[in-house]
């Protein structure tokens, strides 16, 4: 698979959890393309749920994320009498340098959550050149010229340190990261006009970022409109278009005699508003400050589609993951089948006694694809899709740390 330019975002290649919600611990490994695929309620969100509270932890606050979530007993994982907190570690790649940034986030009794936040970074000559160690009762060691930023009570300390060169291109690669589950009555609504830089999580401001995209990439847009007529038959094209002071946006298809008929969201199935929320996601641009999400997540982007439609929707991730990441959850069959999904790309998820596996396909599954006797697709039909049993499952996420 085509390696990402990390000239132009960095790349997640390792993401580490523990106790977050299903997830006792988990190590996995990112491709270009990562498909996560289980039975519901096996734990596939939750994943993509991590990296979604370490983006909102770090573009806005720790109380914002926490919040978002029900509160801290909300995510981290019940049942676990070892530890009252969570985890989180991910291994990045940016320009001529990679490290790894991790933090474990606790009711401590003192006011803070953090009980421990690392980063390290390092030149691609192996020499250190840049890290932090923030402990729970707020003292900072790093190699950031004295005195050090203080640590917050509520902020994840890689903000501060981001204004120092060797930090500032993880926060941007995590800070930026793009989650999705879109909701279709979100799309549907009159819009309020914004910036259209950064596309909300539910879709609620599509209007504006696909505005952004037919005014910044006329070719990106193009191929919206492209994709969409391949998934959604009679489709000709999508543009955003004002009604009063609001923003919706208005569907074309080929009407008798060669006319188009416009329809406005209100007007479309959740499948079609669903299918173009993936779209948009995919192929927005970068943002104000010239950051573009070098990951995006999205949930189910099969989700009340027709199984004929998995062909293009596997052709436009691809596509998507040559300039940047892209990690999806998936309990489509037919989209596995896609010769054009690879079987590194694939990760199996499953949940025993309520706690989550995350891995690679076992051996039997690899065989299986390898020589040809099943596809993927096929294994998931059977329920034999099932993730490797790993040797050693990492408990200290820091155990490499300076």
């Amino acid at each position: 698979m085509k390696p990402l330019d990390d000239a132009k975002h960095g790349t997640i290649t390792r993401v580490r959890l523990r106790d977050y919600k299903s997830i006792a611990v988990c190590s996995v490994d990112l491709n270009s393309l990562t498909i996560l695929v289980g039975p519901n309620a096996a734990g596939k969100s939750n994943f993509l749920d991590g990296l979604g509270f370490t983006a909102e932890a770090l573009r806005y606050s720790l109380d914002h994320a926490l919040r978002e979530r029900g509160g801290i007993d909300e995510v981290r994982r019940r049942d676990n009498g070892s530890s009252d907190g969570f985890a989180v570690r991910i291994d990045v790649r940016v320009t001529g340098a990679s490290g790894w940034y991790g933090f474990e986030i606790g009711s401590a009794g003192n006011g803070r959550y953090v009980r421990r936040e690392e980063c390290v970074v390092r030149s691609d000559d192996s020499e250190r050149c840049g890290f932090f160690r923030v402990r729970g009762d707020g003292t900072v060691a790093s190699s950031i010229p004295h005195p050090p930023p203080s640590a917050g009570s509520d902020r994840l300390y890689l903000l501060s340190a981001s204004a120092y060169p060797p930090f500032r291109p993880v926060y941007d690669a995590l800070s930026a990261l793009g989650l999705y589950n879109f909701d279709p009555a979100c799309i549907r609504e009159l819009q309020a006009p914004d910036t259209g830089d950064r596309l909300e999580r539910s879709g609620a401001n599509i209007a504006s970022v696909l505005d952004r995209i037919r005014e910044q990439s006329p070719a990106d847009a193009a191929r919206i409109d492209d994709y969409l007529s391949a998934i959604v038959p009679g489709v000709v094209s999508v543009e955003p278009i004002s009604v009063g002071p609001r923003l919706s946006v208005e569907f074309r298809q080929q009407g008798p005699g060669g006319e188009p008929r416009r329809f406005l969201a209100n007007s479309m199935s959740d499948g079609t508003l669903h299918v173009l929320g993936v779209l948009v996601a995919l192929f927005q641009r970068a943002d104000g400050a010239g950051v573009r999400p070098g990951l995006i997540g999205i949930e189910e982007p099969e989700a009340t589609l027709h199984p004929a439609a998995s062909g293009a929707l596997g052709d436009v991730l691809r596509e998507a993951s040559e300039h940047a990441q892209v990690i999806v959850t998936s309990h489509s069959a037919d989209l596995l089948d896609r010769d054009s999904i690879a079987q590194e790309s694939i990760l199996a998820v499953e949940a025993e006694h309520g706690e989550t596996r995350i891995a690679s396909l076992d051996e039997t599954g690899r065989a299986a694809c390898r020589d040809g006797s099943f596809t993927a697709g096929e294994l998931l039909r059977m329920d034999q899709l099932t993730p490797a049993k790993e040797d050693s499952r990492p408990a200290d996420l820091f155990l490499d740390g300076e």
